[in-house]
């Protein structure tokens, strides 16, 4: 019952396809009168040519050649037309083949009377079989659903990340003037400087750290924007981090001039060319409270950064940014690869860098394991390759019983012969399409466990990071 069901199955999927097929053009066909002018006469078999003993195996049906008649004769596509076209297959056989089949193969027959029902088997797949199994079964044995599981981030921060792997970690400091502003007191510089400060201070011994400082020179006034602007200067060399060092670069500058981001980020990619993505990990960390103020394109300097041969990873902490400056800064993280968080105290800002990184309640509500379109397109492409398949198998059987009936009706061979024929022929067709059934059986089994897996997994980090953030409400 369950051969059954699945038969059933991809027979109405099938129909459900005809709208998007019914478009397809007619073949072109050839008549009875163009095969003569093109082909010429079908060569008669020759009275002692040996016919070949046809398959009883599936294995040895895959491979046989095609039947001369239908070689000479008939148009691949035309035989595997899928169910959908079926007509284009039908007009032919009806209008042309059988016309072909009745002249030529009485002869043989009439020239060998005394043929067993497995004879005439044999000779009638010599002229009548398919040759295009090997084609479609090859293509359906070697046939993968094609799921795949999405990525599901479990909350790993940049610190645990480092350990695994050797990396470089850029933090480039924004120094404009706007970054005198205080909050609670404190101007922001001076709350970023420790927040980043904690956040070094945490890193693994194995990974490298280097403090850049951009927009410290000048006063931000448009006589010395072009100091400032190219004002983009490592305080802090790459390489491990030493806390009295990197104080001091720290307290080596302060908030003055113009905002250089694109400059900034163009040095890191000079700076970091010679880390190569197969042995580093590169991360660039920018701390900044607004957009760019120097004519460069920040957007295109994070793109180049991310895509270039050092693949590095474009983070950016906004603080206390406005409307403006947030949407600049996140479609240059995004443009970089990284992630945009802003924060307005310094509690915040110690959090984004150090805590896990969690997705949002959207992100976790429409995450999905296999999509319906790829479910579709799995079974659509099983179909496009089953169709055609057993639509030959079915087509060789027909055609053999067709020959036969007709032979008998001329009486060249008689009724229980002509019915033991018609059965072998038939039991034949009913074993190659019970071991294609089977096939696609097994590859839909492996399909749906696969899309099982991959939707509990995802359900399960759902349901995680679903109770994760309601505890943050």
């Amino acid at each position: 019952m369950k051969h059954n069901n699945n038969k059933f199955a991809l027979a109405l999927i099938g129909c459900l396809m005809l709208a998007a097929c019914s478009d397809k053009p007619e073949p072109e066909v050839k008549s009875e009168v163009t095969v003569a002018a093109d082909e010429g006469e079908t060569k008669p078999v020759a009275a002692d040519e040996q016919i070949p003993k046809a398959a009883r195996a599936v294995e040895d049906m895959i491979t046989q050649p095609a039947g001369k008649l239908v070689e000479a004769h008939m148009d691949p596509e035309i035989e595997a037309a899928r169910t959908v076209n079926w007509v284009y297959y039908h007009r032919f056989y009806e209008d042309t083949f059988k016309g072909i089949m009745e002249k030529e193969l009485p002869t043989y027959f009439e020239e060998h009377p005394d043929l067993s029902a497995d004879e005439i088997y044999d000779y009638l797949v010599y002229q009548l079989g398919s040759g295009q199994y090997s084609t479609f079964y090859d293509l359906l044995t070697a046939y993968a659903h094609g799921y795949v599981m999405p990525e599901l981030p479990e909350g790993e921060d940049e610190i645990e990340i480092a350990k695994r792997q050797q990396t470089n970690v850029v933090i480039l400091m924004d120094a404009s003037g706007s970054m005198k502003a205080e909050i609670g007191g404190e101007s922001r510089m001076s709350l970023a400087k420790q927040a980043i400060e904690d956040f070094t201070s945490q890193l693994p011994e194995d990974v490298n750290v280097s403090l850049f400082a951009y927009g410290h020179k000048g006063a931000g006034t448009a006589a010395d924007k072009q100091l400032s602007c190219s004002s983009i200067d490592e305080l802090y060399p790459l390489g491990a981090y030493s806390a009295d060092s990197f104080r001091k670069a720290m307290d080596s500058f302060e908030a003055s001039g113009w905002t250089p981001l694109a400059g900034a980020m163009e040095m890191a990619h000079e700076y970091l060319s010679s880390y190569d993505k197969e042995e580093y990990r590169n991360i660039v960390y920018i701390v900044s409270d607004g957009v760019e103020t120097c004519d460069g394109n920040p957007v295109a300097a994070a793109k180049q950064l991310h895509d270039s041969e050092i693949e590095a990873k474009v983070n950016i902490i906004g603080f206390d940014v406005d409307d403006e400056g947030q949407n600049q800064l996140k479609t240059v993280a995004e443009a970089g690869g990284g992630e945009y968080a802003t924060v307005r105290n310094p509690s915040e800002f110690e959090g984004v860098l150090i805590k896990k990184w969690k997705p949002s309640m959207m992100q976790v509500m429409n995450q999905q394991g296999v999509k319906l379109h790829e479910l579709v397109h799995q079974k659509e492409a099983l179909i496009a390759i089953h169709d055609p398949l057993t639509n030959l198998s079915d087509r060789e059987t027909v055609r053999i019983s067709n020959a036969v009936a007709e032979l008998k009706k001329k009486k060249i061979i008689d009724d229980e012969i002509a019915n033991e024929v018609i059965e072998i022929a038939k039991e034949m067709g009913e074993m190659r399409s019970v071991h294609f059934s089977e096939i696609i059986e097994r590859k839909s089994e492996e399909a749906r466990q696969a899309k099982e897996e991959i939707d509990a997994k995802v359900e399960a980090w759902k349901e995680k990071w679903s109770a994760e953030l309601k505890k943050d409400e």
